[in-house]
C-alpha cells in the first residue's frame, strides 16, 4: 500500500482555504474514486489526469485509487486541483520522490496533453502560501500575478512534466519575481480633471470626497459633465499602499474576468449600467462570486442616472456602504467580500431632466417629479455625504480657454490632507466611529448651535450630523486648520441642502 499526501488550496470567496490531497494505492480491481465533496469539475479530474499522466509518459497505476480532499466538509470546485492530483497519483506510485511534495503547494488545471492551464484566485493562494511557509507551483499564465505577493517562491511551469522534472531535482525551475517597485511608480492614466469646463462648485465638492473618502452624488440637467466629473475621481484619489494594492487585486483574482498585473496599484473605477441585478451589484451565486460593490475595493463605485436602478437593487448598497464588506449566505457556505469603496452618483432632476432650466422646457407635473424622486430612497440618500447641484453651463463658461486647474495639483492637497489624517488617526475620515468624531471634530458652543439650527431647520437624522461633522473635518483638513472653523462647517452643511427636496420615502 502507497500514501502520498499533496497540500493545495480551495476558493472561499476571498479566502483560500487549505486543502489536503491524500492519494492511496491498493490492490484490486482498477478504480479511481475522489471523496471529499467535490464539486462536477472536480469530480471530471479523474479522466483529465489518466490522460495527461498517459500523455506524459507516466505510467497509470493499475491499482484501486482513492483520493481524499480535506477536509470533506469544505466544498471544492474547478480544475485547480488537477495538477496535485496528478502529482499525488506519481507520488504514491513512487514515480516521483514523496519527500519534496511536503514543502510546496499546487495549483493549476490540466489539459490532456499534459499542458497547465490558469486558474482564477491565484493570488490569495499565494498569500496562504507565503503564510504557511511553503513555494508554490502555478501555471506559468498566472505567474505574474502570483508574483505579486512578496517573500514567497513562485514556480511557474508549462507542462507537467516541468514539474516533476523539478521534484525529482533533474531540472530545478527558477523562482518568478516581478519587480513591485516599478508597477507602483507606473503612474495610471487617469482623465484630467482640467477638461471640465466650468462647475467650480462640483470640483471642490470632488476634492472634499477625495480628501476624506466620502460619498457624493450629483444633481442636475442631461450634458452639464456629472459622468465626466465623477470619472476623474480616481485621478486625484491617493495612491494605493501595498496593501490596500493586494486587496484589491485578490478581488479582482477571483472574480469571473480575473486580474491584469498592469492594473496593479490602480485605483478600481466599476461604472455597472442600470440594469444591474443585486446579485451584479453584491455578489452572490450557487458558489458566491464578487459583484461590483467588491470590485471597487478601494476605488470607486459609480451609478450614473441613478433612479433608472431598480429601487430593490438600490437598498442592498446600504449595508456595505456602513460596514465596508459583505456577506453571501448561502446553504453550504458563506462567503466574506471585503466592499469598502466610494461611491459617487449622478441623477437629473425630474424625469425629463429639465426641472428648473431657464429655457422653461420641462413639463413634468408635480406627482411625476415627487415619483421619479421617491425610486431613491431617503436612507440611502442619507449615507450620501455630499450633495452637489451641477447647472448647465453658462455661454461664458463653455467659451473659457482660460488654463485649469490639473487632476496633480488637486491630487496634491488630496495626499496632503489625508496625510493629516493618517497622522491624527490612522484611517480616512469617512471612516471615524461615533466615539472618534466626538474626540476629533469638536466644535465651538456658536457652531454647536449652528449645526443644531441646520439640523432641525433641513430635517436631517443623527447619522447625517455625524457626517457633516467628518465632512467639516475634511474640509478644515484642507485647509491646514487644526479646529474646525465656521466656514468649514457652514461649507459641510451646504452639501446636505438638497437632500430635503431630493429624497424619497
Amino acid at each position: 500500500m502507497s500514501l502520498a499526501i499533496v497540500h493545495s488550496r480551495a476558493q472561499a470567496g476571498v479566502e483560500a482555504l487549505p486543502v489536503t490531497i491524500e492519494v492511496h494505492l491498493t490492490p484490486g480491481t482498477p478504480a479511481l474514486s475522489i471523496v471529499g465533496l467535490p464539486e462536477t469539475a472536480v469530480k471530471e479530474s479523474k479522466d483529465r489526469v489518466r490522460s495527461a499522466l498517459l500523455n506524459a509518459q507516466f505510467q497509470f497505476p493499475i491499482k484501486r485509487c482513492t483520493i481524499n480532499l480535506a477536509p470533506a466538509d469544505l466544498p471544492k470546485e474547478g480544475g485547480r486541483f488537477d495538477l496535485a492530483i496528478a502529482l499525488g497519483i506519481l507520488a504514491a506510485s513512487e514515480q516521483i520522490p514523496s519527500t519534496a511534495l511536503a514543502d510546496y503547494e499546487f495549483i493549476g488545471e490540466l489539459a490532456l496533453s499534459g499542458e497547465l492551464r490558469p486558474v482564477r484566485g491565484v493570488l490569495p493562494v499565494a498569500l496562504q502560501a507565503r503564510n504557511a511557509g511553503r513555494g508554490l507551483f502555478v501555471p506559468a499564465a498566472n505567474a505574474d500575478e502570483a508574483a505579486m505577493v512578496s517573500a514567497v517562491q513562485i514556480f511557474p511551469a508549462r507542462h507537467l512534466l516541468e514539474v516533476c522534472a523539478h521534484l525529482n531535482g533533474s531540472q530545478p525551475l527558477s523562482a518568478h519575481h516581478i519587480d513591485l517597485t516599478s508597477l507602483l511608480r507606473a503612474a495610471p492614466h487617469y482623465p484630467d480633471l482640467d477638461e471640465v469646463r466650468g462647475q467650480h462648485h462640483a470640483k471642490r465638492a470632488l476634492e472634499i470626497a477625495a480628501a476624506g473618502g466620502h460619498n457624493l452624488i450629483f444633481i442636475g440637467p442631461p450634458g452639464t459633465g456629472k459622468t465626466m466629473l465623477a470619472s476623474r475621481l480616481p485621478g486625484i484619489l491617493p495612491p494605493m499602499n501595498e496593501t490596500e494594492s493586494l486587496e484589491a487585486a485578490a478581488v479582482a483574482s477571483i472574480a469571473s474576468q480575473g486580474f491584469d498585473p498592469g492594473s496593479w496599484g490602480h485605483r478600481p473605477f466599476r461604472a455597472p449600467h442600470h440594469t444591474a441585478s443585486g446579485v451584479a451589484l453584491v455578489g452572490g451565486g450557487n458558489q458566491p462570486r464578487p459583484g461590483e460593490v467588491s470590485l471597487a475595493h478601494h476605488g470607486v463605485l459609480f451609478l450614473d442616472e441613478l433612479p433608472e436602478y431598480s429601487r430593490q437593487v438600490l437598498e442592498v448598497l446600504r449595508e456595505p456602504l456602513e460596514s465596508g464588506h459583505i456577506t453571501i449566505s448561502r446553504a453550504a457556505q458563506q462567503a466574506l467580500f471585503p466592499a469598502a469603496f466610494q461611491l459617487i452618483a449622478a441623477m437629473n432632476p425630474c424625469p425629463c431632466g429639465y426641472l428648473g432650466d431657464a429655457s422653461g422646457r420641462c413639463h413634468c407635473s408635480f406627482e411625476q417629479v415627487q415619483r421619479y424622486r421617491a425610486r431613491v430612497s431617503g436612507p440611502l440618500l442619507d449615507r450620501i455625504d455630499l450633495h452637489v447641484e451641477v447647472p448647465n453651463l453658462t455661454k461664458t463658461q463653455r467659451r473659457d480657454n482660460q488654463p485649469r486647474e490639473t487632476s496633480a495639483s488637486v491630487r496634491a492637497r488630496v495626499i496632503a490632507a489625508r496625510q493629516r489624517q493618517w497622522t491624527r488617526h490612522q484611517k480616512p475620515n469617512r471612516s471615524l466611529s461615533n466615539r472618534e468624531v466626538e474626540q476629533h471634530c469638536q466644535l465651538s458652543s456658536a457652531d454647536e448651535q449652528l449645526l443644531d439650527l441646520a439640523i432641525e431647520r433641513l430635517n436631517l437624522s443623527a447619522r447625517a450630523w455625524h457626517r457633516i461633522l467628518k465632512v467639516a473635518r475634511t474640509i478644515a483638513d484642507l485647509a491646514a486648520s487644526e479646529q474646525i472653523q465656521t466656514a468649514h462647517l457652514s461649507e459641510a452643511i451646504g452639501y446636505r441642502r438638497l437632500e430635503k427636496n431630493t429624497a424619497g420615502g
